[in-house]
């Protein structure tokens, strides 16, 4: 029983020593001390029940403090060393305190007014706070996608551009990023274009798009700042005005054949319809001629007619289409009865 009471005792000793050393970070309070910069052991301890990392925050303060990072007081205004709680808060806010600190150190060497509480803000605001200070000390380029444009005499031209921009510190929360400045310059590339009078203008002096749209202010309620816009290339797309014309002369072209069909059309019922009171028309003569055969015989059954007066109708007739077939009008005739 002795030997395993001893036992006992002594691994849990060893657990007991692992967690106090997992609370109590004695190597890091002991690096902190011997780099200048105060941290208790009850705050380190503080730190793990908050679930804060403590090596992140100390870490991080010991590299603020050497590169002589200082931030500005609120209550007194003064200038003062960063503290254990700075950082903390700024990570439970869920920011990225190393980043923050290395933004710091890059603006203060390279002399940009960067406070401490402007690196926080864009950070919490979702921007990589240390590549804006990056793009303010080295530009940044931006290539445009290929914008395509018309001038005035009706041909196509795509322009390619190339953005050269620096991080506007001030402007980095609330400000707009790279998208609303490649769709600004498109817009100002298409607006330079368009106004040309002819596509030889723009490809003879493509260095004027650039001066017209780098002019407009672009940059204005941006992240960025422009410092200048060089076009890449010019290339001579389709010819627009023609195309137009041509869709234009063609749609005119079925509207003209269009109402050419509705006359024909027309025409075609006009005639059918003159042809039907042709026939309307026959119908009553050969009705009317039907009636004379009656009324001859209601004629001799009345003797108002006799036999002689018949005789000489038909003489009559005789000679009438005697003489109309010497004179041809005959043959026509026949002929169109036999048509009919």
């Amino acid at each position: 029983m002795g030997n395993l009471s001893f036992l006992f005792l002594v691994f849990a000793a060893i657990i007991g020593f692992f967690i106090f050393l997992y609370f109590v970070p004695v190597n890091l309070w002991i690096t902190a001390i011997f780099s200048g910069v105060k941290v208790g052991l009850l705050e380190l301890v503080f730190m793990r029940i908050r679930k804060v990392p403590p090596s992140v925050v100390v870490n991080s303060l010991i590299t603020a403090t050497k590169a002589g990072i200082a931030i500005t007081d609120e209550h007194t205004g003064e200038k003062r060393q960063l503290k254990t709680s700075d950082l903390e808060t700024h990570y439970l806010a869920g920011g990225n305190v190393p980043q923050v600190i290395r933004a710091l150190i890059s603006a203060d060497k390279a002399n940009i007014n960067l406070s401490f509480k402007q690196a926080t803000a864009i950070d919490l605001a979702g921007r990589d706070v240390f590549e804006a200070v990056q793009i303010s000390v080295n530009p940044k380029v931006i290539n445009t996608p290929s914008v395509a444009a018309v001038a005035a005499d009706g041909i196509q031209l795509v322009a390619k551009a190339r953005v050269t921009v620096r991080a506007n510190i001030q402007q980095l929360v609330g400000g707009a990023g790279e998208d609303t400045i490649l769709a600004r310059v498109g817009e100002g590339i298409v607006t330079s274009i368009g106004s040309a009078a002819t596509h030889k203008a723009v490809l003879e002096n493509p260095d004027k798009i650039s001066k017209l749209v780098l002019a407009r202010g672009l940059d204005a309620g941006t992240a960025f700042e422009i410092l200048s816009i060089d076009i890449a290339d010019v290339d001579v797309g389709a010819n627009i005005g023609a195309k137009l014309q041509t869709d234009q002369a063609s749609a005119d072209l079925k509207v003209a054949e269009a109402k050419a069909e509705e006359r024909r059309a027309m025409a075609v019922a006009l005639e059918q319809e003159m042809k039907a009171k042709a026939q309307e028309a026959r119908a009553k003569v050969i009705e009317a001629e039907a009636e004379v055969p009656k009324a001859m015989a209601e004629a001799f059954r009345s003797g108002n007619m006799g036999i002689m007066d018949y005789y000489k109708m038909q003489n009559v007739k005789a000679d009438t289409e005697m003489r109309e077939s010497i004179s041809g009008s005959g043959s026509s005739k026949s002929k169109s009865k036999n048509k009919e």
